[in-house]
C-alpha cells in the first residue's frame, strides 16, 4: 500500500476540513500556538479559522510563521501531520495567505479547469 507521501493530497482550508475527512491533504496556514508538549499545534487559514494539527513525535524545533502540513483529517477534524515544511519568508517577501486561501476556493469551485492535488516523494 502507497504511503501519504506517494499518493495525491488535495489543498484544503480549514472550512474543507469536514469534507475531508479520512482523506491525505495538504494544509498551509500560520502557526499560531503550539502546546506545551510539542505533539500538537494550531494553525490559521486565510480567513483566520483555526485548525489542529496533532503530530506522532513531540517537535524538536520552534515552530512559527508559515507552515505546509501533510496528513490526514481525523474523525474530530484535526490534521493528524505525517510531515510539515516552514515556508521561510525572508528577503522581505511575505507569503500572502489570505491570497492563497481565495486562490484554493477558485480552484475548488472550478475543479475542471484546474487540477489542485499536490503530489510528493519520499
Amino acid at each position: 500500500m502507497a504511503g501519504i507521501l506517494d499518493v495525491p493530497k488535495t489543498r484544503i482550508t480549514c472550512a474543507m476540513l469536514s469534507q475531508y475527512i479520512n482523506k491525505p491533504v495538504c494544509f498551509v496556514g500560520r502557526v499560531e500556538k503550539v502546546h506545551p508538549t510539542g505533539k500538537t499545534f494550531t494553525v490559521s487559514d486565510g480567513e483566520a479559522k483555526i485548525a489542529t494539527v496533532e503530530l506522532n513525535d513531540p517537535l524538536d524545533e520552534e515552530l512559527s510563521g508559515v507552515v505546509e502540513v501533510i496528513g490526514m483529517v481525523s474523525n474530530k477534524g484535526a490534521i493528524m501531520a505525517t510531515t510539515y515544511n516552514l515556508l521561510r519568508e525572508d528577503k522581505g517577501i511575505a507569503f500572502d495567505l489570505e491570497l492563497y486561501t481565495e486562490a484554493l476556493k477558485v480552484v475548488h469551485d472550478f475543479p475542471q479547469h484546474y487540477p489542485f492535488e499536490v503530489t510528493t516523494s519520499g
